[in-house]
């Protein structure tokens, strides 16, 4: 009988012959996508080199906390009054 590398090189050839019409196609796509993502990975590694203050970091806004008052929930408040 055939064996395991034998059965490799069939399904190769089988998929090349079948596959003959879309494999322009399908080495295009995944060259554009090789593409796509080195460029990707060039852009992040730009980004940690540039300072916070270039990226545009957001700012931090000085302020005050304002807490509510609880309310029993009998003057229409939010409070956690019993209704029943």
């Amino acid at each position: 009988m055939f064996g395991l590398s034998e059965l490799a090189i069939i399904l190769i050839v089988v998929i090349a012959v079948l596959a003959a019409k879309k494999l322009p196609e399908l080495t295009r796509s995944a060259g554009k996508s090789a593409r796509i993502l080195k460029a990707e990975a060039r852009a992040m590694k730009d980004e940690e080199r540039t300072p916070a203050e270039e990226r545009g970091a957001p700012r931090v806004i000085q302020g005050e906390a304002v807490r509510r008052e609880e309310t029993d929930g009998t003057a229409g408040g939010r409070g956690g009054g019993d209704r029943g």
